[in-house]
């Protein structure tokens, strides 16, 4: 969370209220998401307006299986309505930003950006991403593999 609010600098973070419903549904089997929850600077987007809908409803049609991804649609919805930029880590939704030209990265391009730009360095991001996987969230290496990743990949330098 640190890395996040950090990296926003004085850029809003947003995000729709179907991620909002996720964290909830998700919070007690994992109970540190009350940090993303509770933090006073990320704000929920509970958008009603027809035209957010419309998008919502399009992207729960081409993502939703087995009452998943709901979230992924609330993030294109808004990106695509309101002209935010998304933060995807999954493939099939960061195709369909591209697709749509919705302005779309992901979380590791986001923290390679840091180290390049010397707000963080390799080595905090490395604890970072162990930490992440420790965590169970996939990342496209295993436990000590960002460096090689990042380097291979041509978003950092070699050391």
């Amino acid at each position: 969370m640190g890395v996040l609010k950090f990296l926003a600098g004085d850029r809003p973070v947003v995000f729709p209220e179907s991620v909002e419903r996720e964290l909830k549904s998700q919070v007690h089997y994992h109970p540190a998401l009350h940090q993303v929850l509770d933090a006073g600077w990320i704000t929920v987007d509970r958008s009603n307006d027809m035209g957010f809908l419309a998008a919502f409803a399009g992207y729960e049609q081409r993502l939703v299986a087995d009452g998943r991804n709901r979230g992924e649609c609330g993030v294109l919805a808004l990106g695509k309505t309101r002209g935010f930029e998304v933060v995807l880590d999954d493939s099939v939704p960061r195709t369909i930003a591209e697709e749509e030209h919705i302005r779309v990265t992901a979380t590791l391009p986001l923290l390679c950006s840091a180290i390049r730009e010397g707000q963080l360095t390799v080595r905090m991001v490395e604890a970072l991403a162990d930490d992440l996987i420790s965590g169970k969230y996939f990342l496209p290496f295993g436990p000590g593999g960002f460096r090689r990743w990042a380097q291979e990949e041509g978003h950092i330098e070699y050391e």
